[in-house]
């Protein structure tokens, strides 16, 4: 089968796999058989598309122009490929911890919740390949719109209000920063929005007001990456059931916001430019602060799901703090920081499903020597924590170490004492909750009873486990990983030869 062909087979599955949970919605066990037959067969046509990049092929298939420059389009290249692995691996993962959590919980509208969460995939599929900007909103905005639905799933007020925070601040700030950008990009490279190696507008004459104007409009239309001030939506979406809480922060939305600010930053501003661009150092500073605060406020917090998205916000501006960067080692760390925070900050997402499942708790005072009933969980937990603050052997170390190397090239001394500063609260928000399960203090109260006779589904304790073990592999593998991101982000050994360092 040609590339080509398994461009348009990634894009056309899950469409077809939301098309059979409807007609196969009268039965559960049918339904369910449908999301993983379709995930597996979409994640290996994945595989297969990422052994021709890695193969220095790049595969291309247009589907038609509405206008010059403005055409249906899908190019593949490494980074792109890292987050369709990401978005289709993991959602095998959490379709199998959907199973326990739904039923567990006895939610409603189950079958368009796995409806949306293919379509969801989708619009995750199409970002991922897409070979130009506005193939990229397009499918930007599908993934708003198919997610929709999951974040006010439980239909009662405060699902709905959070359902309508999410909704209004994606669109509202896509419609009213992301797509004026996109459209001042097309006239200023001569009707053209490809994404160009080196950067679309490397070779355009523009003035760093423009280009400060312009990198401003897409650091803040691109709300799925959270940055403060746009972040609010993030915390009101934590009113989802826990699968969506993953997807969310794991398998699609935050990282499709992310990975849009890393491809705008290497393929339409490219290093050159977006080095010589005034706003970048605003934007780096933005950065620095939501890490800095967002972890403050996860501090606060005693609700386990509110403590982990004011987490994921801080997390997510390590990509775009790689992505200001403008330099092989910031790109590579923002890059590896997609596929490391998916692994860890799932884990804990899916530990706190099950907890919930299990016990009906959501706050973490109440959950002291609960790791005696729910050992596996809470050692799961404990293993996301860590690749979560960037120790090794997890997966999350190496983006750090990628980052503070960016730093040190840079001579930026405040972002180095962010890094370390933000690892520390790291440990200081996350540590407690496992240790003060597992390792209660002398006297504490046995836990509260299980709600559930048999404890929690066991899906719910198998996912988070896989994706724990996937959090040390990600450790291990980060060689061949940075081999085949290299072509994109390039090498630091060369970029420092080539007296590259500011």
């Amino acid at each position: 089968m040609s590339p080509e062909t398994l461009i348009a087979a990634a894009l056309v599955l899950p469409l077809l796999i939301a098309a059979g949970i409807a007609v196969m919605g009268w039965s559960p066990n049918l339904r369910e058989g449908v999301t993983f037959i379709g995930g597996g067969l979409l994640f290996l046509i994945i595989v297969l598309l990422t052994m021709h990049v890695a193969g220095g092929e790049r595969p291309e298939l247009n589907l038609g122009e509405a206008a010059p420059g403005l055409s249906l389009a899908f190019k593949l290249e490494p980074l792109g490929m890292l987050f369709a692995l990401v978005a289709s691996g993991l959602w095998i993962v959490n379709s199998f911890y959907s199973v326990g959590y739904m039923r567990g919980n006895r939610e409603r509208n189950q079958t368009r919740f796995y409806i949306c969460f293919a379509l969801a995939i989708f619009g995750a599929m199409g970002v991922a390949m897409s070979a130009n900007l506005f193939t990229l909103f397009i499918f930007y905005e599908v993934l708003t719109l198919s997610t929709y639905p999951l974040v006010a799933h439980k239909g009662d007020a405060a699902a709905k209000r959070g359902g309508r925070i999410y909704l209004l601040t994606l669109m509202g700030t896509s419609i009213g920063f992301l797509l004026p950008a996109v459209m001042w990009t097309w006239v200023l490279a001569g009707h053209s929005l490809d994404f160009v190696p080196g950067g679309l507008l490397a070779g355009v004459d523009i003035s760093p007001v423009v280009a400060s104007a312009l990198l401003i409009l897409f650091a803040f239309g691109v709300a799925k990456a959270a940055l403060m001030p746009v972040h609010f939506w993030l915390p009101n979406a934590m009113v989802a059931p826990t699968p969506v809480s993953a997807l969310l922060h794991a398998v699609a939305v935050v990282k499709a916001g992310v990975f849009t600010i890393l491809k705008i930053s290497i393929f339409i501003f490219g290093a050159d430019l977006l080095e010589a661009t005034p706003a970048r150092e605003f934007i780096l500073w933005v950065a620095c602060f939501t890490m800095l605060v967002g972890s403050l406020v996860a501090m606060t917090k005693d609700n386990l799901k509110a403590r982990l998205a004011y987490s994921t916000i801080a997390q997510l501006s390590y990509v775009v703090a790689g992505a200001m960067l403008a330099d092989p080692a910031g790109w590579m760390g923002g890059s590896l920081q997609i596929a490391a925070h998916a692994a860890g900050k799932m884990t804990l997402f899916m530990c706190a499903g099950a907890i919930y499942v299990a016990t009906g708790l959501t706050n973490i005072s109440d959950m002291k020597g609960l790791g005696r009933k729910m050992p596996l969980v809470f050692i799961a937990f404990l293993i996301g924590s860590l690749s979560i603050i960037g120790l090794p052997p997890f997966g999350g170390a190496w983006p750090k170490y990628e980052l503070m190397q960016g730093a040190i090239d840079h001579n930026n001394t405040y972002l180095s004492f962010v890094l370390i500063g933000s690892s520390l609260l790291n440990i200081a928000y996350l540590l407690p909750i496992p240790f003060l399960a597992l390792l209660p203090p002398p006297g504490t109260k046995e836990p509260k009873p299980f709600k559930r006779p048999d404890g929690a589904p066991m899906p719910t304790v198998v996912a988070p486990l896989i994706t724990a073990a996937l959090c040390i592999i990600l450790f291990f593998a980060v060689g061949p990983i940075s081999k085949f991101l290299s072509p994109t982000v390039g090498d630091r050994v060369d970029y420092i030869a080539d007296g590259g360092q500011p």
